[in-house]
């Protein structure tokens, strides 16, 4: 291989490296202001946030666990109900309800992603054990 060539490879190996750098201390920020703000940390609030895709999220293992780890143990503060009669009562619990629905409603949607990547990337991984000659 050619010295110029080579010197390509690790100029883009490089450049690739710092890129997966800038993202992860993107998510990294993101995941401590959803935090500081009290939102919930997922996958899409995270994506979001700090502008990197979810597959680049769902691929880093450290990044991965930690999201995995706020999601399952962020509990929202219960929401004072009003002592002022019925009708405070039942609104609060209409809008706890919706709130409730909307946020199972994101986490089904988040899962059903999560299980299309996890079959797109077992099609593949089988695909190439066949092409490999395997099985």
């Amino acid at each position: 291989m050619s010295d110029n060539r080579q010197q390509r490879i690790d100029t883009l190996k490089e450049a690739a490296r710092r890129k997966s750098a800038e993202k992860t201390q993107a998510a990294e920020a993101a995941i401590r202001r959803l935090i500081k703000s009290g939102e919930q940390v997922t996958f899409q609030a995270v994506q979001r946030e700090a502008g990197v895709s979810q597959n680049f999220l769902y691929k880093n293992p450290e990044l991965r666990a930690r999201i995995e780890h706020r999601r399952a143990t962020h509990r929202p503060a219960p929401r004072p109900i009003p002592e002022q009669g019925d009708s405070n009562i039942v609104a609060a619990l209409t809008g706890e309800v919706a709130r409730l629905k909307k946020r199972h409603h994101q986490e089904v949607t988040e899962l059903r992603k999560a299980l299309e990547e996890a079959h797109g990337e077992n099609l593949a991984l089988r695909r190439e054990l066949e092409r490999r000659g395997g099985r």
